[in-house]
């Protein structure tokens, strides 16, 4: 197996690291994978840094317009498991072209308003 390469793994921490910030937010490892969860719901998939699988991110987009931005990167698509209708869109991280860690960021706040309570959208506003 392969590491993830450097640039993707860089953009994937800080990921990480801005998902980890926002109120309420919380890590767990379920499946052997990464994902981040507030109120208990799960609001962007990390996956795995081990190189099994390609480096990438989940989130739900229910804005239109991030929506249509994120399906248009590289390699990205709907989310599986029924999820994809839902408005999950998973997103490669290694790809050429793919989006910068400061869009990633923008995608996983907005998925993260989709699922954190109005206290703590608030508490997020409030900083």
């Amino acid at each position: 197996m392969a590491a993830p390469p450097k640039a993707a793994l860089a953009k994937w921490e800080k990921v990480r690291s801005f998902a980890l910030g926002l109120p309420g937010a919380g890590e767990e490892f379920p499946w052997g994978e990464t994902v981040v969860k507030v109120n208990k719901k799960i609001f962007v998939f990390l996956g795995v840094t081990d190189g099994s699988y390609p480096l990438g991110m989940g989130v739900k987009l229910k804005d239109e317009a991030m929506h249509a931005h994120a399906l248009s990167c590289p390699g990205a698509e709907p989310s599986g498991y029924g999820l994809g209708k839902a408005g999950w869109v998973q997103i490669p991280l290694a790809q050429k072209g793919a989006p910068s860690a400061e869009v990633l960021c923008d995608w996983v706040e907005e998925s993260y308003r989709t699922i954190a309570t109005k206290k703590l959208i608030a508490e997020l506003d409030a900083r």
